[in-house]
């Protein structure tokens, strides 16, 4: 199949590669047709058609069920003309007859606008059936493919994390505009791992005092000695290092003393009495 660079015709060789692995980047539509069935004939120009004008969105295989009857069989197709949408390696939607081409362009239009939400959704779900790096890659496309949704940098990061990559976590979220580490979506997680990850890094609590007591004003010792005593779960006397992060400098790591007090307030419920007392002592400091 020479009339467009969007059309290729299946063979047994060439079918995993051409269909399967080509459906983890985008749609790939099989025809699956025979020259015996009139209808195929006239479906066929039309599907070519819609693959030139949709430049490359997706992908058109042309499977003559005839010579390839196994495959036929394997993706259970009884008549033809069949069209199957494959989409991350499975039948994602099905299309019995030449129907018009509305009905193509309405299922091709809803797979390519939803790209980056499927990719996403897909990717958690991958993750929680312990499938990680096909998570990893599912949620890193979808980051690129709609960078406006932070719920996908947060839960990519969350999956870093939990995979022990702390350190790609964090790059991952530095990597984002201050604006949007801000936002409710990510402001609390950015807070916590930074955290967690300060309190991996940093010297005993014995050192940090130590340099305190010789620079009382040195704020990434407070901030250090914040995430130990957070790790220790000492969280009254972390929270008041918090608060004087964000008393003496609210610019310091991007205000970071003050998200990181909000993000406990959120860890601890509104009505834990630490949240209470720092919420009000935050609202002081802050007017």
């Amino acid at each position: 199949m020479t009339l467009s660079p969007h059309v290729f015709d299946a063979s047994a060789d060439n079918f995993n590669r051409l269909v399967l692995e080509n459906s983890h980047k985008g749609p790939v539509l099989v025809h699956f047709w025979t020259p015996k069935a009139g209808p195929c004939f006239i479906l066929m120009p039309r599907l070519v058609k819609l693959a030139a004008e949709y430049g490359g969105k997706f992908l058109l295989v042309m499977l003559n069920a005839d010579e390839l009857p196994e495959l036929a069989r394997r993706f259970s197709v009884n008549s033809v003309p069949t069209v199957k949408f494959f989409w991350r390696g499975e039948v994602a939607h099905t299309i019995h007859g030449a129907d018009p081409d509305s009905s193509f362009r309405e299922v091709l239009d809803r797979f390519i606008a939803g790209d980056a939400h499927r990719a996403h959704a897909l990717g958690v779900a991958a993750w929680q059936s312990g499938k990680i790096e096909q998570a990893r890659m599912l949620l890193a496309n979808a980051a690129m493919a709609e960078p406006d949704n932070l719920a996908i940098p947060r839960d990519l990061a969350k999956l870093l994390w939990s995979q022990g990559d702390s350190e790609q976590a964090l790059k991952l979220l530095d990597s984002l505009p201050p604006e949007a580490r801000q936002a409710p979506e990510l402001a609390h997680l950015y807070a916590h791992l930074n955290l967690a990850e300060t309190a991996r890094q940093a010297p005993a609590l014995e050192a940090i005092d130590a340099q305190l007591a010789q620079q009382p004003g040195d704020l990434d010792a407070h901030y250090q000695r914040a995430a130990v005593l957070l790790a220790n779960d000492d969280f009254e006397t972390a929270m008041h290092a918090l608060l004087f992060i964000t008393r003496t400098d609210r610019s310091y790591r991007h205000d970071i003393g003050r998200t990181s007090l909000l993000a406990l307030f959120d860890l601890l419920g509104s009505t834990h009495p630490l949240t209470r007392q720092f919420r009000q002592a935050l609202s002081e400091s802050l007017h």
